[in-house]
């Protein structure tokens, strides 16, 4: 039996022979997030591989090498072991950290590095011993989804057997049951309304089998397919493996039931968007930092402090938590987005939320509202925790809390003065351009991964959007 706790080469070698393992799978992922993998012949694995590594092309991975510096080496984490249950031959996984070859250091632009110092920052400062985190990656299972841009067409086409739209639309046999949720109300529906209860118990099996373990699961809002299924905490780098882990299960499940699942912010024009709100916590000594009875939503002064550097930073944030073009049809008002830079106790409509968690102590949390799945996990989690550790050591306080339907407020009277988070990926990464300075404290963040994540943005991305015509366009002006 292996101590999933501290897991040794020797240990991983005495488990393939004992298992008859055929097969060893290098897993990481790319600068934006992308997953990444070889695979080996569990013949050529012994100890060293996981002292050495083995090399790979950086050149070909997105945000990595030139080619003319393109030799890397990808170095298994033996903690981060679990069994594949995707591949029809017996194969154990890992995550690999990316190795400088020159220096034999960590990458400066390996995302999972960035998480790593950022964890042993929070450490090496003796503010706590932990840092907590709990994701919420929401998710759309589709049934068909097309897509296409050249010079002289751009489309997409997305259908979703459960979807509102096919209320009248005749099945394989000619009929239709009728069991579909209204548009934007699919919460929480029961089946046979909610067609994916069946799938989302699937992954949960799988995802317990990988080592992730699921706290319940239901159908979202968006009433196409919109799922989510909640994971339990746990820390900085080992949530940020299971969030690659969590999609990695979800999107093969989706597969093996013949359909496709995507975490696009916003995939549906008119629907609620997905999120991943993260809840946040710091410990020390086994006690919860961030809880002090009888202040306002019980949070400690420290928890006020890290929202105060969430607020402030948030601007530059998004470029990492909401990082692409998408991220912004989500982060519009009318849908539940958490667009305002508030704090509140309950409150949904604030960005940062304290949870009710009662007399329990444990569970006292913040939850930050406006992260989406498209995010780099390691990165997205490295960039809030240095965000709030700012608020810490400079004591910065946040405007007072709101306990309003934000939505509601009557934004043009000059006495409600609340900020909202950028309407766009641009603003985003201009506000990153002028406000990174927290992020490369103790070298957490380096200055060459900030820029490389601004130029792509800027020249890959935007300008790949910007410089189509969009659809919308041909409905509006092609009878000018």
């Amino acid at each position: 039996m292996i101590d999933k706790n501290k897991i040794s080469a020797r240990d991983v070698l005495h488990f393939i022979k004992e298992h008859s393992i055929e097969f060893v799978d290098f897993k990481f992922v790319d600068l934006f997030g992308r997953l990444q993998h070889v695979t080996l012949s569990s013949e050529e694995i012994d100890e060293d591989v996981f002292f050495s590594g083995i090399g790979f092309d950086g050149s070909s991975v997105r945000g990595f090498q030139p080619i003319d510096e393109s030799d890397m080496i990808m170095r298994p984490d033996s903690n981060s072991f679990f069994t594949d249950p995707f591949f029809d031959q017996t194969t154990i996984s890992f995550f690999c950290d990316i190795i400088d070859p020159i220096s034999n250091d960590i990458y400066s632009r390996d995302s999972r590095g960035v998480a790593m110092r950022a964890e042993k920052l929070v450490n090496s400062l003796g503010i706590a011993d932990t840092v907590n985190l709990g994701p919420e990656l929401e998710f759309f299972i589709f049934d068909e989804v097309r897509f296409d841009q050249a010079t002289q067409h751009g489309f997409y086409y997305i259908n979703s057997e459960g979807a509102f739209w096919n209320t009248g639309v005749g099945g394989d046999e000619g009929k239709n049951l009728g069991h579909r949720a209204a548009l934007k109300e699919a919460y929480y529906s029961a089946p046979p309304t909610d067609l994916y209860h069946n799938i989302r118990s699937k992954i949960v099996s799988v995802l317990k089998s990988v080592g992730v373990n699921s706290e319940l699961h239901h159908h979202e809002v968006a009433a196409a397919g919109q799922n989510e299924i909640g994971i339990k905490y746990g820390t900085l780098l080992k949530m940020a493996d299971n969030a690659v882990k969590f999609k990695y299960v979800v999107k093969n499940v989706a597969n093996k039931y013949d359909k496709t699942a995507t975490f696009m912010p916003k995939p549906l024009f008119g629907e609620n968007g997905a999120g991943m709100h993260v809840s946040i916590s710091f410990w020390k000594n086994g006690t919860n930092l961030f809880y002090e009875s009888g202040s306002y939503g019980d949070i400690s002064k420290m928890a006020e402090y890290f929202i105060g550097g969430l607020l402030k930073h948030a601007p530059a944030l998004c470029a990492f938590v909401a990082p692409t073009t998408n991220s912004y049809r989500r982060l519009v008002p009318g849908y539940e987005a958490p667009i305002n830079l508030a704090y509140s106790y309950r409150n949904r409509s604030a960005c940062v939320r304290i949870p009710m968690s009662g007399d329990n102590t444990k569970t006292k949390r913040l939850e930050f509202r406006t992260p989406d799945p498209s995010a780099n996990p390691y990165l997205a989690f490295a960039s809030i925790i240095m965000a709030g550790l700012d608020g810490i050591n400079n004591k910065i306080s946040p405007p007072a809390p709101i306990d309003t339907n934000i939505y509601e407020l009557d934004t043009t009277d000059d006495s409600v003065a609340i900020e909202s988070v950028p309407e766009s990926l641009e603003k985003s990464i201009d506000a990153l351009e002028s406000d990174h300075k927290f992020l490369l404290d103790s070298g957490v963040f380096t200055k060459d991964l900030i820029d490389l994540w601004i130029e792509t943005k800027r020249v890959k991305e935007m300008q790949f959007v910007n410089l189509r015509p969009h659809p919308s366009e041909f409905t509006l002006y092609f009878d000018v």
